[in-house]
């Protein structure tokens, strides 16, 4: 009987003891912000200091963004004690017990929280899209807490969500701008728009202002491979295919890719796999105006002629404000990073906001020594007049390029960014008639046209490849000191233009 005493008494004590321990309140969940409300904050973000970074915005603001788009948000993860991460990821081995033991943490620390709202949840759902390279994941969350308790994780970089942008206040036809354009233009005219040079290939009005067809003497963009992150590169356009080799053009390479996952619902992935087709122009533009082959059929000849080429769809269009975009994108910085063979990344696309996650993979690239040219801008209704570059034109170790139009004094292209960031400018609206420069259509042997930072900053990286096949022995870092050197504004960098307008001719010397 004292035994049943003692027992129930020290049951009785460990009950109370029990009770006397808090559960751990709820964390209440705030009103969802209004799109109105989030686009409003992000334009006096950016009229105030140039850039909109989700990294620093409110919990509840990611949640909102979340709430309001697609719910995928982008997390980057550290093992504990880790310390700048962005500056060596191109050494980090995400495959490493302590790296996968981080990501493992932080996975249960989302699967725990947002099976509090769905408890038939699996940790397996919660993945979109699977990463081999960087150490971040996209996942679907729905719960308020699991933003606040990621933000609070020593595991976590950053929680951001990952396609709000397609909230922003820009039209269907704004986000698609770029695409459908790339047609053949009847309205060019012999010796004003384009020079015929030998075997029968159309040179470009503005060539000869940036000493390029003089630069042929010396280098052609032989031995230097150039990777195009845009909207793929359109099959029928054999002038970036079976006839890329043709005329003064013989001995390189083409490849064309996609790195564009699928169409999420509910962040579930669906509809057909992605093909590296342009079903948009604007990547095969970019393709010609950078690497189009000096041939015999009539058709205009890309700047670095003798250059190879990878295109890769990494975008349904210029605008990247898709979630699938930004993975797209960053997967196509770090596939174009682990190859030895590529030295310049141009990529003619950006967003309004920033994504961390591009930012881990541009970081990456660069850790790997590729020289990378980004377009500053050209401007949506809701950007014109006041929005300076744009993200990742941005980021510091991107080469941002812009457009000017042909005069002595620079005034940007009627559409174009320029800021701070931008590094150079490229001359491609023409004076009298404001024509732009001439690229491949999406098929035949007539050019089409195309301007804006896009086709600046294409020919921008054709240029560097000229110079690099020049001097193959420069570091990415010599060679970005050379391009600056022999530029116009040498050796005061402008505020708004850079370094100014390359001399190829000059720089090939």
């Amino acid at each position: 009987m004292r035994k049943l005493f003692v027992l129930l008494a020290a049951t009785a004590a460990l009950a109370s003891c029990r009770k006397t321990v808090a559960e751990p309140e709820a964390i209440p969940t705030p009103p969802t912000k209004s799109v109105a409300d989030m686009n409003a904050q992000i334009r006096q973000t950016l009229q105030q200091q140039g850039q909109f970074n989700w990294n620093t915005a409110s919990a509840d603001m990611v949640w909102s963004a979340l709430m309001q788009s697609d719910n995928i948000l982008s997390v980057g993860y550290k093992p504990a004690g880790e310390a700048n991460v962005e500056s060596r990821l191109h050494t980090i081995n995400i495959q490493d017990a302590a790296w996968k033991s981080a990501k493992a943490a932080v996975l249960q620390l989302i699967f725990e929280e947002e099976r509090k709202l769905n408890p038939s949840l699996t940790k397996e759902s919660l993945e979109v899209w699977g990463e081999d390279v960087l150490p971040v994941m996209d996942v679907t969350v729905k719960n308020y807490s699991t933003i606040v308790k990621l933000r609070e994780s020593g595991l976590v970089r950053y929680a951001e969500p990952l396609g709000y942008d397609t909230k922003l206040e820009v039209s269907l036809t704004e986000s698609s701008s770029g695409c459908g354009s790339n047609v053949a233009d009847p309205s060019l005219i012999a010796n004003t728009h384009y020079t015929t040079i030998s075997p029968n290939a159309k040179a470009s009005w503005n060539y000869g202002l940036h000493g390029i067809t003089n630069a042929w003497t010396k280098s052609t963009g032989s031995g230097v491979k150039v990777f195009i992150i845009d909207t793929g590169c359109e099959f029928d356009q054999e002038n970036l295919g079976s006839a890329f080799n043709q005329g003064n053009s013989s001995g390189r390479t083409v490849e064309k890719i996609v790195t564009l996952p699928r169409n999420t619902f509910l962040g579930i992935p669906t509809g057909p796999v992605e093909t590296p087709d342009d079903g948009c122009g604007h990547g095969t533009s970019m393709a010609g105006a950078c690497a189009a082959p000096r041939g015999t059929d009539g058709n205009t000849v890309g700047i670095a002629y003798n250059c190879n080429l990878v295109t890769c769809r990494a975008a349904a269009d210029v605008f990247l404000d898709e979630s699938r975009e930004a993975k797209g994108v960053a997967d196509a910085y770090t596939n174009a990073a682990n190859r030895t063979d590529v030295k310049i990344i141009s990529m003619s696309m950006g967003r309004i906001t920033s994504s961390s996650q591009v930012t881990d993979a541009v970081n990456y690239a660069s850790g790997k020594g590729k020289l990378m040219f980004c377009a500053a801008g050209t401007s949506f209704s809701w950007t014109a007049s006041w929005y300076g570059v744009i993200f990742p034109a941005w980021l510091g170790n991107v080469q941002a390029v812009t457009g000017v139009k042909q005069n002595t004094n620079f005034t940007n292209c009627d559409a174009c960014h320029k800021g701070s960031e931008v590094d150079f400018v490229v001359y491609m609206e023409r004076a009298g008639d404001n024509m732009h420069p001439l690229s491949l259509a999406m098929s035949g042997n007539a050019p089409s046209t195309v301007g804006g930072s896009s086709v600046s900053t294409a020919s921008m990286a054709g240029m560097a490849a000229l110079v690099w096949s020049r001097y193959p022995a420069l570091t990415r870092d010599q060679l970005i000191s050379r391009l600056q050197q022999y530029s116009s504004r040498f050796p005061t960098k402008s505020s708004e233009y850079g370094w100014g307008i390359l001399n190829a001719d000059a720089a090939t010397n």
